[in-house]
């Protein structure tokens, strides 16, 4: 058998399977790829009706090759309308900040706040962040933004006394390991982190703008400062369909 040719870092074989019967879906999402590229960023796809007319196959067969090019990120809702999405934003695993991440990609950074308040802290949560039970802890949750999309939601956990005036003088749209570094003097050592692939609940995907069969990147961080005490705890959901991570991994 000859070697099979295909592209580093796609799919071998273009994903068709060895015995060669390819779905019909599957046919008609690889034709509608072609025509993205064709069309470009921005560019505004036909009707499901007019692309199944184009290739000669059911409107649900269109539907379902459109419903997994949405899910890759590959197009976006517009309006009514269903357009070429841009690039995934690449954000590193490293300790980082949000703001950092995206900025090096040349996008706006932003962030919405939902709310920043407290409560005692519970015993599973104290160890991760240096904490008593019982004594005050920080909420702060915040949507993400690039570019005033919304990309995330982020949850951050950590101690009232290491950040007593947090409600006074930090700013919600800001960077909060930014805020540490230049008006506490507070330093980050190093995390450990879990990446995951998970679904919304209804109430994440009300405050991100996506359905909720959309697949979600949810990564957990547990910091620590320089001295390498718990610092933070932080829940990070990211839009499976706008975001890839990378990281460099060296012997």
């Amino acid at each position: 058998m000859e070697p099979t040719q295909h592209t580093p870092g796609a799919p071998v074989r273009s994903g068709i399977p060895e015995h060669g019967r390819v779905p019909k879906y599957y046919a008609v999402k690889a034709r509608i790829a072609e025509l993205i590229t064709e069309l470009g960023e921005g560019g505004l796809l036909p009707t499901e009706r007019d692309l199944a007319l184009r290739y000669e196959v059911a409107r649900e067969t269109v539907r379902q090759a459109l419903r997994e090019l949405l899910l890759e990120g590959r197009l976006r809702r517009h309006g009514r309308g269903t357009v070429v999405a841009g690039p995934k934003l690449e954000q590193p695993l490293a300790l980082a900040s949000y703001t950092e991440g995206v900025r090096r990609q040349g996008r706006r950074p932003g962030r919405n706040l939902i709310g920043l308040d407290t409560f005692p802290c519970p015993p599973d949560l104290a160890p991760s962040i240096g904490a008593e039970p019982g004594e005050p802890v920080w909420h702060l949750e915040r949507v993400l933004l690039a570019d005033d999309e919304r990309v995330g939601l982020e949850s951050t956990y950590v101690r009232v006394a290491r950040v007593p005036h947090l409600d006074a003088d930090f700013e919600p749209d800001s960077s909060f390991y930014g805020y540490l570094r230049e008006r506490l003097g507070i330093a980050f050592g190093d995390a450990d982190e879990k990446l995951e692939t998970v679904l919304a609940t209804p109430r994440e995907a009300l405050l991100i703008g996506t359905p909720p069969a959309l697949p979600m990147l949810l990564i957990h961080r547990f910091s620590r400062d320089q001295d390498g005490r718990p610092l933070e705890r932080v829940r990070s959901l990211y839009r499976g369909d706008r975001f890839s991570f990378t990281t460099h991994l060296s012997p």
